[in-house]
């Protein structure tokens, strides 16, 4: 597959991390339209398919949404979807009844298990999108349910020295 010096440019902009699945999925969409060159073009169209909803958008009626984040312990995920969390969420209940219409959520990731491994990597490949605040879910805060997580202060201190706001809890 061929690329234009133009689409070469553009394709520089995409973070590094991805470039290299965002060039197959460009040229899937170029094969798959029956052509064999790439142009800028292409690339700004993949870019509204498939990334432009992540992308900051204006604010609505002056209101900058509040973004967040849970983080849930690695040996609960394996019993625990995560729907309580999603839905005292959507509810606005327990630890979230704080939170307005425009509160959106843009991470949910385990911490990787003990001492919380992955948890300050996470909060800040997030941190270019505006994370506001990360929720220690409610199972890693729980102490006869499940196991007790043994680094949620630790945790706690870790990311709020990164200039997160922590809060404690999801749904109980």
């Amino acid at each position: 597959m061929k690329w234009t010096k133009e689409a070469e440019l553009e394709l520089k902009k995409v973070p590094v991390f991805v470039r290299k699945m965002a060039k197959r999925a460009v040229e899937m969409e170029v094969g798959n339209a029956g052509r064999d060159v790439v142009t800028a073009e292409d690339l700004k169209i993949a870019r509204e398919k498939h990334i432009s909803f992540a992308e900051e958008q204006p604010e609505k009626d002056g209101l900058k949404p509040t973004r967040i984040a849970i983080v849930r312990c690695e040996t609960v995920s394996e019993v625990c979807p995560g729907v309580a969390c999603f839905k005292a969420l959507k509810q606005r209940r327990a630890y979230f009844m704080d939170y307005g219409l425009e509160t959106e959520i843009i991470g949910f990731f385990t911490c990787g298990g003990c001492p919380g491994r992955r948890v300050s990597r996470l909060v800040e490949k997030l941190k270019p999108f505006n994370l506001d605040v990360l929720h220690l879910s409610s199972c890693m805060m729980l102490e006869n349910s499940y196991p007790a997580c043994p680094h949620k202060e630790e945790i706690k201190k870790t990311v709020e020295a990164m200039g997160v706001k922590v809060v404690s809890g999801t749904h109980h």
